[in-house]
């Protein structure tokens, strides 16, 4: 019990209810407190005041990263504010079955951690007194009378993970229920099924190769013609209804937390850069909570974060090491503690609008209850690089700006994109968040949502990150995303009369299409070409009994389609990059008829390792082409009190040159003379 021995005169003033009760507060401010104590001068706490205005922090957080208070005194000024106590979980470890009963993920979540339980109270210390109360209602009945203790954010993180950490990554590897999981996939069944296929298609065009060819053909032909056919319901569809509105920013619309993770894996080139890119976000500091989630073993990524002074509104988050390591698999376990009802998520490479945060907020506060996740689009800010670079442009423009939307007007299932995904929290939670087992983890959330009732809205904001400019990191990543394709498929056709039933016929059947069909275009892709043999009067296998059976004109037929559908392609192509930022890309568009083909290569990748190595993640390396743009990263947004020495630029570290943009841009900002006497140096860094 020495831990309490300052409860003191709180005790004695604490008003017992029918319920969990607190003491009441010191009215002094917390500033009052610190100079009081004489822990910091009068001076100091304006300045920490000034620097507060503008970031949007707390008062201590401030003070503890200009290091003119230490933790210690911060807890015992908090201690004497709310009339408690500090405790050190290190010294005084919680009680794990309260931890238990609370649920380790709302701890971390809310900052709480459920310590003892003494002559029927039960004490938890919160590193956010101000916050305690709203919590009170959300806390197990069991608890009965409640009193609060305090401790810092780090103490509570070691705290719950000191009993929960094995627990927590189990929960994040099972958060999917198994029926609609890869994880719960018959490996050796598979493995079998596709020597069966395999050696019955070879054996087929052994001893009947015009029926085996013929039937590939016309599956070929079919999903190619349900592709086109529903590339051009979706642009049809987009073109009617128009760009999403965006809500005007107003009062009546409340900011509020903002959770991001952004998932960084062997980043030796990244981690730095990042900080930068995100320091241009316009949204309030103090509503702003960016998580970097490494794996604990990733060296390169801890190499690269060294002496990285990271922003009070980043934190790093280590993902204890498992059977498998996967992007999914690492944000099923840091969302544990994002603080925001929304959550987020960009790439390592990205650059997302300044005002992109402000968009989701306005865009949830006035969506319906039943909208689970926004979609931004993605762009790329190094289309010039090389050819590869350019189709990939174009390609990424006709998917975001006129096919996704268009798919998502017509009331399908919308495959989510790796990043910009914004969700509502609690849905996503419903829903078991991300299967771990899954290398497209995105597509198979957004089919989930869609069984569940939930729809996806696609977002006017855009997030810039890096091409894939080389050949084969751009078939290792499309074999990825067929790959998991694939398995997605696979997973949810378990069980089609469930799927249909939850799905409906219209979504069904456009699931088949988009995912089944689009997979078997890449994979027959060879067959399809193989017709331009016939249109040039050469021989082909199908030609004899194609004229026999039903005449000449089906060549033609034929031919027809073909240049019918890459016309469409074409088009689409055309519309989605004929604005300003891209329009240098229109003469490329056609060129698409030769960038597809890697396709091919890529799934039949695929396919093999659906059979050999169905959860290895093949990693798309990230920091090939250095953006010029990124040696400054101005915009700055108020309040950004450290930036990473990233670089030099004339012979001054990039942090300076970003603190001195910073404070001209302050300076700019407020009209009048400056104040007589300038904010000490630590409070300017």
């Amino acid at each position: 019990m020495s831990n309490l021995s300052h409860w003191g005169a709180a005790d004695q003033t604490t008003v017992i209810l029918n319920g969990p009760t607190l003491a009441p507060r010191d009215l002094r401010r917390l500033g009052e407190i610190f100079v009081n104590e004489g822990l910091i001068t009068i001076d100091r706490l304006e300045a920490a005041k000034s620097i507060k205005q503008n970031t949007g922090q707390k008062l201590g957080q401030v003070l503890l990263e200009q290091g003119w208070i230490t933790a210690t005194q911060l807890a015992h000024a908090l201690s004497r504010q709310w009339r408690t106590t500090a405790i050190d979980p290190d010294q005084s470890p919680a009680d794990p079955r309260l931890v238990d009963a609370a649920g380790a993920g709302f701890c971390l979540t809310h900052g709480l951690l459920p310590w003892r339980r003494i002559g029927g109270v039960t004490w938890i210390a919160t590193a956010r007194p101000d916050r305690f109360t709203d919590l009170l209602h959300r806390l197990p009945r069991s608890f009965g009378h409640v009193r609060m203790l305090l401790c810092t954010e780090a103490q509570i993180e070691a705290g719950v993970l000191a009993s929960s950490r094995t627990r927590l990554i189990r929960e994040a590897e099972l958060r999917v229920p198994a029926a609609e999981s890869c994880r719960s996939r018959n490996q050796a069944r598979t493995a079998r099924l596709a020597w069966i296929v395999m050696l019955g298609v070879i054996a087929g065009l052994i001893l009947l190769p015009t029926l085996v060819v013929g039937a590939l053909a016309f599956w070929a032909i079919l999903t190619l013609l349900t592709q086109s056919a529903l590339k051009l319901a979706a642009f049809l569809a987009a073109r009617r209804a128009g760009p999403q509105p965006v809500p005007e920013a107003g009062a009546d619309v409340p900011l509020p937390v903002i959770s991001v993770m952004v998932p960084l894996f062997q980043e030796s080139d990244v981690a730095g850069k990042l900080v930068a890119r995100l320091a241009r976000l316009t949204y309030p500091r103090d509503r702003t909570d960016i998580l970097l989630v490494i794996e604990a073993s990733d060296d390169v990524t801890e190499r690269a974060l060294e002496g990285v002074r990271l922003p009070h509104w980043m934190r790093v988050i280590r993902v204890p090491d498992g059977p498998i390591k996967t992007k999914p698999r690492a944000l099923n376990y840091a969302l544990n503690f994002c603080r925001g009802e929304i959550v987020g998520i960009w790439d390592a490479e990205d650059r997302p609008d300044p005002d992109q945060l402000h968009v989701v907020a306005r865009r949830f506060h006035h969506a319906p209850a039943d909208v689970a996740c926004l979609q931004g689009a993605l762009d790329f800010y190094n289309p010039r690089t090389n050819w590869l670079a350019r189709c990939f442009t174009v390609e990424y423009a006709g998917w975001f700006r006129v096919l996704l939307p268009g798919v998502a007007r017509l009331g399908l299932v919308v495959p989510l994109g790796g990043t910009t995904l914004f969700f509502r929290r609690a849905l996503l939670e419903r829903v078991g968040a991300w299967d771990a087992w899954n290398v497209t983890e995105d597509a198979d959330l957004g089919v989930r949502l869609a069984r569940r009732g939930y729809r996806t809205e696609i977002i006017n904001t855009t997030t810039d990150e890096e091409a894939n400019c080389r050949t084969l990191p751009w078939i290792k990543q499309r074999s990825r995303w067929l790959k998991g394709y694939a398995m997605t498929w696979a997973v949810h056709m378990r069980d089609p009369a469930a799927l249909h039933r939850d799905l409906g016929a219209w979504r069904f059947w456009g699931f088949q299409v988009q995912f089944l069909g689009a997979l078997s275009q890449y994979l027959l892709a060879p067959i399809l070409w193989s017709f331009w043999l016939m249109a040039l009067a050469l021989p082909h296998p199908l030609r004899p009994p194609l004229e026999a059976g039903i005449g000449p004109w089906i060549i033609t037929a034929l031919f027809v389609t073909f240049v019918a559908s890459e016309a469409l392609s074409i088009f689409i192509g055309m519309r989605a990059v004929r604005g300003a930022k891209h329009r240098h890309l229109l003469p490329w568009v056609p060129t698409l008829h030769l960038y597809y083909p890697l396709g091919c290569l890529a799934g039949w990748k695929a396919i093999y390792e659906v059979v050999a190595k169905p959860f290895y993640w093949d990693k798309t390396a990230h920091g090939l082409y250095l953006e010029a743009a990124e040696a400054l990263p101005a915009p700055l947004a108020p309040g950004l009190v450290s930036i990473p020495v990233l670089g030099q630029i004339g012979g001054r570290s990039l942090s300076e040159v970003a603190a001195e943009l910073q404070d001209s841009a302050q300076a700019a900002s407020q009209p009048g003379p400056p104040p007589a006497e300038p904010l000490p140096e630590q409070a300017r860094a």
